[in-house]
């Protein structure tokens, strides 16, 4: 049922794809390929062997230190960046949903489980005619408040700082501090 749900989630999240996203999957995918990987190794290479003079019936157009080559490489880098970022966006955005199904399922999960927990309490009572306090049991039936687990993990969150972020702080730091 979960797993329904969560296929049911990503393919109408792939459905409502705008086209600019689909265009950037579809070429994420393309471009993340042992194809495409040896495609750029060999044009590559052929423009630096060109471009040395070692063909006799080519000019060299871009001589070395292959700065036509070298802004061609830069504009691929920056095009391939964003298009990968696009489609992270989207997996970043597939994944908060999953958790939040997730999440959801485990609260109806932990209800279950704990009606379950008090109809066998009931059911021990009523049996064996006697009522004796099991404190685990008894804790273990206690509903959850998501909303005050939900509440701590935030302030937990707010009072800690980003750890990369104090580790490049402190590098900065250490970088650009005067040494006398």
């Amino acid at each position: 049922m979960r797993n329904q749900i969560v296929k049911s989630l990503e393919s109408r999240a792939l459905r409502k794809r705008p086209v600019s996203i689909r265009i950037a999957d579809a070429l994420t995918g393309k471009f993340g390929s042992m194809a495409f990987l040896g495609f750029n190794l060999v044009l590559f290479a052929s423009w630096i062997y060109i471009n040395s003079g070692r063909v006799a019936q080519i000019t060299p157009f871009d001589p070395f230190p292959f700065t036509l080559l070298t802004m061609i490489v830069s504009l691929e880098a920056i095009v391939l960046s964003i298009i990968v970022l696009m489609s992270q966006n989207r997996q970043s955005y597939i994944s908060t949903l999953r958790e939040e199904v997730d999440m959801q399922v485990n609260l109806i999960s932990e209800r279950e489980i704990t009606k379950v927990l008090k109809l066998l309490k009931e059911l021990k009572e009523a049996l064996l005619k006697e009522k004796k306090i099991d404190q685990e049991l008894e804790e273990m039936i206690k509903e959850v408040d998501a909303s005050y687990i939900e509440r701590k993990l935030e302030e937990e969150l707010a009072e800690r700082p980003e750890p990369i972020i104090k580790k490049v702080e402190e590098a900065v730091e250490k970088t650009l501090t005067p040494k006398e």
